[in-house]
C-alpha cells in the first residue's frame, strides 16, 4: 500500500514538473536574465518608432528624462530596476504609461518599447522577441552587470 502510495506521489509530482517546464516556471528558477537576449533588434527598431510618439516628450529623445519623467537609460535606469524583472517594469508601464493615456498604447507596442529602452541600455538582442505576458516577463531578471 505504501509503495502505491509513494508512486502515485511520484507520478504526480512528475506531472506538475513537466507542467511547469512548459509553462516556463523553471525558467524562474534558473535565473533568466536580460543578458540572455530576450529581445530581437527588429522589436527594438519597431518600439524606437513607437518610443518617439509616446513616449519622448517625457522621457526625452536620448531616453535622460526631464526631472520629473524618470531616466530610462545609464546607470540611474539600471540601478533603479537592478535585481528587479521584465514583467515588473512591463506592469508599470502597461497600467501607467503614457499618463495621458495608458490605454493609447498596446500592450504589444509596450513589449516594443521596452526592447528599445534594453536595446539603448546596450543590453544584447537575441532570437525571440519580449511577450507583453506579465507572467512571462517575470520570469526575466534585470541585471546591471551579467552574472550579478
Amino acid at each position: 500500500m505504501f509503495v502505491m502510495k509513494l508512486r502515485v506521489v511520484f507520478a504526480a509530482t512528475a506531472a506538475l514538473l513537466l507542467a511547469s517546464v512548459s509553462n516556463g516556471v523553471v525558467d524562474a528558477r534558473q535565473g533568466k536574465s536580460i543578458w540572455d537576449g530576450v529581445f530581437t533588434a527588429d522589436q527594438a527598431t519597431r518600439g524606437a518608432d513607437t518610443y518617439k510618439t509616446a513616449c519622448s516628450e517625457c522621457h526625452g529623445g536620448d531616453l535622460m528624462g526631464d526631472g520629473f519623467a524618470p531616466s530610462l537609460a545609464g546607470a540611474d535606469f539600471q540601478g533603479n530596476w537592478n535585481d528587479l524583472s521584465v514583467g515588473d517594469l512591463f506592469e508599470r508601464i502597461r497600467i501607467s504609461m503614457p499618463p495621458s493615456g495608458p490605454s493609447s498604447v498596446t500592450p504589444e507596442q509596450k513589449a516594443d518599447i521596452m526592447a528599445h529602452i534594453f536595446n539603448m541600455n546596450k543590453y544584447p538582442a537575441g532570437a525571440s522577441e519580449l511577450v507583453a505576458k506579465t507572467e512571462e516577463l517575470k520570469t526575466i531578471k534585470i541585471e546591471l552587470k551579467k552574472g550579478n
